[in-house]
C-alpha cells in the first residue's frame, strides 16, 4: 500500500484491508514451514510494524501499543495459537494422525479424576 493508493486514510479501512489481504500471505501454511531463525521471524514481524505505523497516526506509540490499540496480536502469538490447535486436533482424531508419533503419555500415578492425570514428552 502506498500514499497514493488510497485518498482516506481511516484505520478501520486499512485494518480491514490489512487482516484480508496482507496478514494471509505472512501466515500462509506457517505450521508447515515455521520460521525458527530470529532474522526471519524479524522479517515477517516487520510487516506488520510497518503497517500498524500506517494505521494508527499517533506518534510515539509503542509497537505493542498500537497492537493493543488495533485489537489483533503479534504474528509470533498466531504461530503458538495454530500450533496449539494442531495440537488439540491430533489428540482429539480431528487428523489423520497419530498422537504417538509425536507424543508419549506418561501416567503420573495420581487419580483419573484429576484433570492433569497426563504427562506429554516429545519423541
Amino acid at each position: 500500500m502506498s500514499n497514493r493508493t488510497f485518498l482516506n486514510w481511516h484505520t478501520e479501512i486499512l485494518l480491514k484491508l490489512y487482516l484480508s489481504l496482507v496478514r494471509p500471505k505472512l501466515e500462509y501454511c506457517i505450521q508447515a514451514r515455521r520460521p525458527y531463525l530470529k532474522k526471519d521471524i524479524d522479517l515477517l514481524e516487520k510487516v506488520q510494524k510497518r503497517a500498524t505505523r500506517m494505521m494508527i497516526t499517533e506518534k510515539g506509540l509503542t509497537y505493542k501499543e498500537r497492537l493493543r490499540k488495533l485489537g489483533i496480536t503479534t504474528l509470533e502469538t498466531r504461530r503458538l495459537r495454530g500450533d496449539l490447535i494442531e495440537v488439540y486436533k491430533i489428540f482429539k482424531d480431528f487428523d489423520d494422525i497419530r498422537h504417538t508419533d509425536f507424543f508419549t503419555r506418561s501416567f503420573t500415578g495420581k487419580g483419573v479424576t484429576n484433570l492433569n492425570f497426563l504427562n506429554l514428552r516429545s519423541v
